[in-house]
């Protein structure tokens, strides 16, 4: 359990919360759904339940193996182990308890897929901050997501529902896709960022183009961010 705690895995154990993450995604019988980190399986015979196909896909070896024993009966379930951002995976409906530690690498990784909906659970600090629309505390997340995906909090979820508990509450998000970029623009966009204390100008300079602008990214909107962002790619 204290290497599961270094690992940042808090396991989800109330069922009715997990029926709710699952209802939450509206699978269908043409879906295939994704789900990022077996961990104990709590969503995992839910999610399979009404999908055409589930992948699920686990890091931890040991996690990855009790999986396969509890759930090797199941025709519609794909086990895998592996890190699923380094994975090449076509599906509809991606469904996900992650580690805190994965968040930002997740909608990365999101907006530059082509899908239906997800459903993932996050430290409720960091969906705060992918709403930030401007001001100081915006990021490079936070105009990732605003920009390419539709975001709608569904469900708070307590610190008690998990062991270990986090010493934060949690919550679950709807992802619907707006637009999809290509891994050169959010890696751009995150250059961007690293100098934001800069006007825009000057940051244009340090890119090798000209923007004939004093304005600094925080008072900027989503959409020129990324067209400058798509420049200097």
């Amino acid at each position: 359990m204290i290497k599961r705690r270094s690992l940042g895995q808090h396991f989800l154990i109330t069922q009715s919360i997990a029926k709710s993450i699952v209802d939450s995604a509206g699978i269908t019988k043409d879906d295939i759904v994704l789900e990022i980190g077996t961990g104990k399986g709590i969503l995992t015979p839910l999610l399979c339940q009404n999908a055409k196909q589930v992948i699920s896909i686990e890091k931890d070896h040991l996690l990855y193996s009790q999986a396969r024993d509890a759930f090797s009966h199941v025709p519609n379930l794909v086990l895998q182990e592996g890190d699923a951002f380094k994975k090449s995976i076509e599906f509809t409906v991606l469904v996900s308890n992650l580690p805190y530690s994965e968040s930002r690498t997740a909608i990365e990784w999101l907006v530059q897929k082509k899908f239906k909906r997800a459903i993932i659970m996050v430290q409720k600090e960091f969906a705060q901050k992918l709403a930030k629309t401007d001001g100081k505390e915006r990021r490079a997340i936070s105009v990732l997501a605003n920009y390419c995906l539709e975001i709608e909090n569904i469900m708070d979820v307590k610190n008690t529902n998990f062991r270990p508990p986090p010493k934060v509450d949690s919550i679950v998000i709807s992802i619907i896709p707006k637009h999809v970029l290509p891994s050169q623009t959010v890696h751009a966009v995150n250059k961007l960022f690293s100098f934001k204390r800069k006007t825009i100008r000057n940051i244009g300079k340090k890119m090798g183009i000209e923007i004939d602008s004093d304005k600094r990214l925080e008072e900027m909107p989503d959409s020129e961010i990324i067209e400058i962002a798509k420049r200097i790619q």
